[in-house]
């Protein structure tokens, strides 16, 4: 079975609501599947059919093969992790007592306690009472309680809030080990700038609508946006700005001298064919659009938003 997680044509609504409409979504054996969207795009509700705290409405959920709302609703949340963005725990239980508790819940071995306490940072921490933690140690611990059991599917909603550079980094690196032994990643953020180079796949939502998906690289291709080249050069007169500029939709200059080329993706090879034969050329890079850029973009062709969703 290589398909973790496969939505077809769902919609789910909420009185006279429509909080998802005609969803299709797929996550595979060890893909990181980032799921983007503005509040109260449909986010939450596609993370709770998954994990069956909903009904669809219209359309077929599969989690492994199996409706998570059907016969084996059991065994598919024993193999299946979940941070929300809030996460609440029992404040006068440890640390350690807590992930005991979550892991006599999900049938898992508790000789593994100790180990992801270590794994989150919270080793030294381990006996205190939760009431003592902060923002960023409840939120290692609601990790630690995802990870219990070796999940086959991993759904983490902002999981680095609260956490300071390097232990989002750890975050990270968590994902990237856990792709690589074949977990399936469904991931949340509002913080796009840090997710792009650990997400294998984008599923853009706005307004219950699957708006775009694909690779990064599909979607910069269909978005089709500018690219943008840097270029420093020695001595560049106003002739040579102009000559440099002919394939670019725009051109300006930086305070520091910098000159800054909007290019259209077919035009990148003449443009850097001309730098490169440019004479005093001392430095250039190739910007593409960012996932935060091609975000924005497609969040914008969905027109003005109106009544939010769950």
């Amino acid at each position: 079975m290589n398909r973790i997680v496969e939505l077809n044509q769902v919609s789910r609504a909420f009185g006279r609501i429509q909080a998802l409409e005609r969803l299709d979504l797929r996550l595979e054996t060890g893909e990181v599947l980032g799921l983007l969207g503005h509040n109260g795009a449909g986010k939450s509700t596609t993370i709770k059919l998954i994990l069956g705290i909903l009904a669809a409405t219209a359309g077929a959920v599969r989690v492994l093969g199996e409706d998570p709302r059907g016969r084996g609703a059991g065994r598919l949340r024993m193999a299946t992790g979940y941070l929300p963005e809030n996460v609440s725990f029992y404040d006068n239980l440890t640390g350690r007592e807590v992930l005991q508790y979550f892991a006599r819940l999900k049938r898992a071995p508790t000789r593994a306690v100790g180990e992801l306490l270590e794994r989150v940072g919270l080793r030294e921490a381990a006996h205190r009472r939760v009431r003592t933690y902060s923002k960023g140690m409840r939120q290692r611990l609601g990790l630690a309680q995802a990870l219990l059991g070796h999940p086959r599917l991993l759904l983490l909603d902002e999981p680095t809030v609260g956490l300071d550079p390097m232990a989002t980094r750890d975050v990270y690196d968590m994902i990237d080990t856990l792709r690589d032994r074949g977990t399936g990643v469904i991931l949340c953020s509002h913080v796009l700038p840090g997710v792009e180079r650990h997400i294998d796949r984008v599923a853009i939502l706005g307004r219950g609508r699957l708006l775009a998906s694909g690779t990064i690289d599909a979607l910069r291709e269909q978005a089709g946006l500018p690219l943008h080249i840097r270029v420093r050069i020695t001595g560049a007169n106003g002739a040579q700005r102009q000559a440099l500029g002919a394939n670019a939709l725009e051109t300006r200059v930086e305070d520091d001298g910098t000159i800054v080329l909007s290019i259209r993706p077919e035009c990148k090879m003449a443009a850097l064919q001309a730098l490169l034969a440019a004479p005093g050329v001392e430095d250039l890079s190739v910007e593409t659009p960012t996932l935060e850029t091609l975000y924005a973009h497609f969040d914008g062709l969905d027109g003005r938003r109106e009544q939010p969703h769950a």
